[in-house]
């Protein structure tokens, strides 16, 4: 069943689904674990759980590793179009959907028999008009209202039917205006970060900072300020969310924000353009307080502190510069970190020589898509810091 109703009828309980890109599931997994979602299920770029709007609200505004929020109205195998158009039309489409509803569709299929997407989103679509004829006693549909963008996904002969909550994808948090060359996801940063070891209480470096997004991103988390709190999402004017929902999930979030980082975090780049394009994203972020920006050369690059984190994403060679001068940087990379060795070292880039050019194998990688480069996330985690309260 898509959604099952509560003891309040109007508090429906759905079937949602965080869709996440691939390598980062398990951190979207325990993001909503951490926001109090316990029966998570964990699937190749998606994790499935219940909520009710106030959930489909909080999760729009906290998730900060996760693409999208989606309903999903049903999942059934579709071997031939009569079994996707029967099985379409008897969903619950006339109680999410107004008369005048805007519901494009949209497809995608994957190993499947249907191979045509063009046909499968007509016959979605057909079998959707005709479930709210039946609701709404009409022939035709202007569509003139707020937009339910449908999906229909097709993998392996089985079809999901979605509607997306949040509207553009949740990278978009609202203080990137411009970006530089070759931009991180911000979603993508937050993940970063998420899978280091870095906290609010430990240094944390950024030498390749660029745009700034994996320093921002990391204050917005130690700061936990909730990374949807600067935008807007499509489900706020659908007709059935109350608008005290999101005015309350605000408010609550609002008031769950923590106060400076004890830690500045620092943030390096060559480029002067990118420090000011950085700062003014941290400025409208509202963590310009917790980042420095310099413009430095990686080259430059030394601490004297004996415990410290370093994320950061390097130039890869199929984006920004030639392959040699790349190259030429992951030694440099290698010569610079090597007195750090009580530090926590994450990298991400697409080169699959860098550990070769770096000098030292990682201990741990994963493997993750930016955009749709697949790329490798070198992980080198230092020794755990000593408890302050050890020595009292």
């Amino acid at each position: 069943m898509p959604f099952l109703f509560a003891c309040d009828p109007a508090m429906p309980q759905f079937d949602l689904i965080a869709t996440a890109t691939f390598g980062l599931e398990n951190v979207v997994a325990r993001e909503l674990k951490d926001l109090g979602y316990s029966n998570c299920r964990v699937s190749d770029g998606r994790v499935l759980f219940s909520g009710d709007e106030h959930d489909i609200a909080r999760c729009n505004l906290w998730l900060r590793s996760a693409d999208r929020l989606l309903i999903r109205l049903g999942e059934f195998p579709a071997g031939d179009f009569g079994a996707l158009f029967d099985k379409t039309i008897d969903l619950p489409w006339n109680e999410l959907l107004p008369v005048d509803a805007e519901f494009p569709v949209s497809g995608r299929s994957v190993r499947s028999r249907l191979k045509s997407v063009p046909s499968v989103q007509g016959c979605v679509k057909k079998a959707i008009v005709e479930n709210l004829k039946r609701r709404y006693n009409r022939f035709r549909f202007d569509e003139s209202g707020t937009q339910y963008p449908i999906e229909v996904s097709l993998l392996k002969d089985v079809a999901t039917l979605t509607i997306d909550t949040s509207g553009p994808g949740l990278h978009k948090r609202g203080y990137r205006q411009l970006t530089g060359r070759a931009p991180l996801r911000e979603t993508m940063a937050a993940g970063l970060v998420q899978l280091s070891y870095w906290n609010r209480e430990r240094l944390l470096i950024d030498p390749f900072c660029g745009s700034g997004t994996i320093p921002i991103e990391a204050a917005l988390l130690g700061r936990n300020i909730a990374p949807g709190l600067g935008r807007s999402f499509l489900c706020e004017d659908w007709h059935w969310m109350d608008r005290s929902v999101f005015r309350d999930a605000r408010t609550a979030a609002r008031d769950a924000r923590l106060p400076k980082l004890s830690e500045t975090i620092l943030a390096y780049d060559h480029d002067p353009a990118a420090i000011r394009l950085s700062e003014r994203s941290a400025t409208d972020a509202g963590v310009a307080v917790d980042i420095r920006f310099r413009r430095q050369e990686v080259s430059d690059l030394k601490s004297k502190r004996e415990y410290g984190c370093i994320v950061t994403n390097p130039p890869y060679g199929e984006r920004l510069g030639d392959t040699e001068e790349v190259e030429a940087v992951y030694r440099e990379l290698g010569r610079i970190f090597t007195p750090l060795n009580t530090w926590s070292i994450y990298v991400l880039t697409s080169n699959r020589w860098f550990e070769k050019h770096y000098g030292r194998r990682a201990p741990r990688r994963r493997k993750l898509y930016n955009g749709r480069l697949e790329c490798q996330y070198y992980q080198y985690p230092g020794p755990r810091p000593p408890d302050p309260q050890s020595s009292e």
